[in-house]
């Protein structure tokens, strides 16, 4: 009688910054085959090992790093919104990916991956996390939480790896309605990213401020308004006693964006509130006040979105 051995799942992680190097770090220390894909640029530079510092533990992991996506199980999608155009074109043969993860902010993106790809291969999931590359191969995971959401129609495909990633110390949940799985983080990312943006503070310091705290308040309030009419199921009232039990030391990386001179994910969080209010009528004058205060300390001179 011979045993049947399973081989590990096989996953590739393309965007090796925070989020996508705090996966490929705890998927390899689960015993999965983890392969980053990098810039061709600095392949050759680039560490074979991730570093990773956090709550759950801190280890150094040896991972396969390629210029192009290999055939993999799983491909693991956690560019910025605006590096994703060209970040697809390591994806040589999409008939050797089994399924595309993408952990991307926003929504809009998922439809661009479906129109590509198919939409029988591209899983969406979310992530609600604070981590940080400081150097390449290494990851600081600040928050003491990281919470990762996934449509169910990646259940077969994904349940083990789910499974491995909680006994790590994720928090997971398979979820059914698409929309309220897109729709869940936006309404909770996009105030929380602006406000502190905005007002250059951690999530405490607005919370502590009665101007601020009012105004991102207000601006949960319209992001769920618009969410509804979109077919989400969301609470703006758990959404705020979400934020409140934040760590009031973190901070979002939109507002670390701004800080380094990098172009913020304005249209990526906060276009699909604004453009789903244009559609259903509804005002969302806090999102777009947090928006033009966003813009003015990135540097634009006119508003682009509000």
């Amino acid at each position: 009688m011979h045993e049947t051995i399973s081989k590990p799942m096989r996953h590739a992680i393309l965007g090796a910054g925070g989020v996508g190097g705090l996966m490929g770090a705890s998927l390899a220390h689960s015993g999965a085959s983890v392969t980053l894909v990098v810039r061709r640029e600095v392949l050759a530079q680039y560490p074979r090992r991730l570093r990773l510092e956090s709550a759950f533990g801190n280890f150094e992991v040896e991972v396969a790093v390629v210029a192009e996506v290999p055939p993999v199980d799983a491909l693991w999608i956690a560019v910025k919104a605006a590096q994703l155009e060209p970040a697809l074109s390591a994806i040589g043969n999409p008939d050797a990916v089994t399924a595309i993860v993408p952990l991307l902010n926003g929504i809009d993106h998922v439809a661009l991956l479906r129109a590509r790809y198919g939409s029988g291969r591209v899983i969406p999931a979310t992530i609600a996390v604070e981590t940080e590359r400081v150097s390449p191969g290494h990851i600081v995971h600040r928050s003491p939480f990281a919470r990762l959401n996934v449509s169910s129609a990646g259940r077969a495909l994904l349940g083990s790896t789910v499974d491995q990633l909680q006994k790590i110390g994720f928090t997971c949940q398979f979820i059914d309605d698409e929309p309220t799985l897109m729709w869940g983080k936006l309404v909770f990312l996009a105030p929380f990213a602006l406000a502190t943006t905005a007002a250059n503070k951690t999530v405490g310091e607005i919370l502590s401020d009665p101007q601020w705290r009012s105004l991102g308040e207000a601006c949960v309030r319209e992001a769920c308004s618009v969410a509804v009419a979109e077919g989400a199921k969301v609470d703006p009232e758990a959404v705020l006693a979400g934020v409140k039990a934040m760590p009031a030391t973190m901070r979002s990386s939109m507002q670390k964006d701004v800080e380094q001179l990098k172009t913020p994910e304005l249209d990526a969080i906060a276009g699909p509130i604004l453009r789903g209010a244009r559609r259903h009528g509804i005002e969302v004058p806090a999102t777009k006040k947090l928006v033009v205060v966003v813009e003015r300390r990135a540097g634009y001179v006119e508003s682009r979105l509000a």
